[in-house]
């Protein structure tokens, strides 16, 4: 039944019981207990998931159950904001594959949604519309109060045994950052930044990330940050740009 089609009845039932001169009040209020009684939730199959909900639901599907979750803080999608368009900038001017963000699902045991997915060049065969089927290259979620738990244990050990190779949780509450590479054997380790606070990714060959730009109120500016990690290749790049576009006379 639709959800439409049981306000319907509910309408109707609340009507009928309120209706001082039925001979059946008894019976109908019976029936407007039983539409009133919460209800199992029904189970449904990924596709019937991915039909039901739109681009803007905020939902992962787990053991068949829609599993629904609030609107990120402001704080939050700054930061989902800031490490999208810098790694998507990166990745696209170097042709590396993509970088996606949410809401994108990524089919695994469950049906997830992660913050950030980045998917190499080379495993582009599993990106469909409305979903990536297998695992992501690179994943980031960024930590709530009410995803930590979900984050840090049934979402890591789901990521690490579909073999995706790096996981990021970023933490804003605590201004910490994690990151964690799978091992030889399968397993995450976590790997630190170096001494000067910069993180590099095994598979986002070049990129780097100095993670006290995450903790910057405002953010850094995105001009200034793809200078810094693309230095001189992005640098020529705009330079080309401006050149084709006539902003800047052509280089002799």
């Amino acid at each position: 039944m639709s959800r439409r089609e049981t306000t319907v009845e509910l309408e109707a039932a609340q009507r009928l019981a309120a209706s001082p001169t039925s001979g059946e009040e008894a019976l109908r209020r019976r029936l407007l207990d039983v539409l009133l009684a919460p209800t199992e939730p029904r189970k449904m199959t990924y596709e019937e998931f991915l039909a039901w909900a739109d681009e803007d639901t905020l939902a992962e599907w787990v053991d068949g159950e829609v599993v629904m979750y609030s609107p990120a803080s402001k704080r939050h999608q700054s930061i989902a904001d800031f490490l999208t368009g810098m790694m998507r900038m990166f990745v696209e001017q170097r042709d590396l594959g993509i970088v996606l963000s949410a809401p994108f699902q990524m089919k695994l045991e469950h049906g997830r949604e992660p913050d950030l997915l980045f998917v190499a060049k080379a495993n582009l065969g599993r990106l469909k519309e409305t979903y990536l089927d297998g695992p992501a290259d690179l994943v980031v979620e960024i930590v709530s109060p009410e995803s930590v738990g979900h984050d840090r244990g049934d979402k890591f050990y789901e990521y690490e045994q579909a073999g995706i190779p790096e996981y990021w949780l970023i933490d804003p509450l605590r201004e910490q950052a994690e990151f964690y590479q799978l091992d030889a054997q399968g397993r995450y380790r976590m790997v630190m930044p170096d001494a000067e606070g910069i993180y590099r990714p095994v598979v986002l060959p070049s990129f780097w990330l100095r993670v006290e730009w995450l903790w910057q109120e405002p953010l850094p500016a995105m001009e200034d940050v793809l200078l810094e990690v693309g230095g001189e290749t992005y640098a020529h790049h705009w330079i080309e740009r401006l050149q084709q576009h006539g902003f800047l006379p052509p280089t002799e």
